[in-house]
């Protein structure tokens, strides 16, 4: 059976073939301190790939980072040598089209390094979307929504700057959930914050918390008790990732829901999750699970256990957002919307046409492919060296 999910006639499969993929790295400036348990930006680095096909189109994706591999074991450095020197030369003269010999061939060619297998196989998808005039969700199965809710993300650490943030985007309709970065701090002063946001912010917006693994068993019980009294919606990933049993713990006493998000890259990762009842909802991102194809496949496990599906970011630009969204319009049910904020927080995006916020939602744009446009001054001018 073969692997492509549209009938390509044999010249144009020949112009589908691989012809050359370039790694940038950038770094493009932040309109704020975004702070996180265990590091804290003021830019944010990304790799672009850039596939070229024969038939001269260009497909591009991206791999975002936070402040180097302090996320997860990824560096804009290692992705881009990681393409470069090992996924690119597996790939090249083979068929963009054929998306998942692409993800065995990159499989072989280098373990994990998700990152950088996500970028490149958003490009795959850009470029043919581009060929054949269709959006990259008509190759996933297709979209099932043209926007989804959006929140935002609270992080600076101080609550009356974070209050007049939100103010802010609730007045202009883009925002009326807010996800609030904690860990950094102690737990006092991080439920005493909350306090005050919670008070400032009720019955006008919905909050979330991330902690980003900081806490362990003991202060997370402590925690969750305070939170739910705040009327806290979600709390993401309190424990370490390996720690999925007092996870379950956690759960079983709290009666705010759990999110899993570092302790889930792959299918395994999330039955793993299921099994041990240790989170009621999961956060997707392409970083984490090595493609769009990778993405959906982690969904399907989480919505066979029950478990509720988040649209996840790393503070994309509107070219990682893009691949995001192409991914999430394709799922059946995506209850907690997505953070897909990032080209906001950027001083400038990467794209000649940056993504539609409005109304509290993000909209897939209407584009072939990712639905997108490089702009290649700016490439030029955030690209590193």
């Amino acid at each position: 059976m073969p692997d492509t999910l549209l009938a390509i006639p044999a010249d144009l499969r020949r112009d589908l073939t691989i012809g050359t993929i370039r790694a940038t790295i950038v770094d493009v400036p932040t309109v704020r301190q975004h702070k996180l348990s265990s590091t804290s930006v003021t830019a944010q680095n990304y790799v672009i790939v850039q596939v070229r096909l024969a038939n001269g189109v260009e497909g591009i994706g991206e791999a975002a980072t936070l402040g180097g591999p302090r996320w997860s074991e990824e560096s804009v450095e290692s992705i881009k040598a990681t393409i470069d020197t090992y996924l690119a030369p597996a790939l090249i003269d083979t068929q963009a089209d054929h998306f998942e010999s692409a993800r065995v061939r990159m499989n072989a060619a280098a373990k994990r390094n998700n990152a950088a297998k996500g970028a490149v196989e958003s490009a795959l998808f850009d470029a043919v979307g581009k060929t054949l005039n269709l959006p990259a969700s008509a190759l996933l199965g297709g979209a099932v929504r043209a926007a989804i809710p959006v929140l935002w993300t609270l992080a600076s650490g101080d609550p009356a700057q974070e209050i007049e943030e939100a103010e802010r985007k609730l007045q202009a309709s883009l925002h009326n959930t807010f996800k609030v970065k904690i860990g950094a701090q102690s737990p006092t002063a991080d439920m005493a914050r909350m306090t005050k946001l919670a008070r400032a912010l009720e019955g006008r917006a919905t909050l979330i918390v991330d902690a980003n693994q900081a806490w362990d068993e003991t202060t997370a019980l402590r925690c969750v008790r305070v939170l739910a009294d705040l009327g806290i919606s979600l709390i993401e990933q309190p424990l370490p990732a390996w720690n999925n049993v007092a996870m379950a713990r956690v759960s079983a006493r709290s009666s705010v829901p759990l999110m899993a998000d570092e302790s889930v890259f792959t299918p395994h990762d999330m039955l793993d999750v299921a099994r041990q009842a240790a989170a009621e909802v999961v956060s997707l991102k392409i970083v984490k699970h090595g493609g769009l194809i990778g993405t959906k496949a982690v969904a399907a496990v989480a919505e066979a256990a029950g478990i509720s599906l988040y649209g996840g970011c790393l503070l994309e630009s509107s070219v990682g957002a893009a691949a995001h969204l192409q991914v999430f319009a394709t799922l059946s049910d995506l209850p907690w919307g997505c953070e897909h904020f990032g080209p906001q927080i950027l001083t400038e995006d990467l794209v000649t046409e940056p993504l539609r916020f409005a109304d509290f939602h993000i909209h897939l744009p209407t584009g072939p492919g990712l639905g997108i446009t490089l702009d290649a001054d700016k490439l030029r001018r955030f690209a590193r060296g």
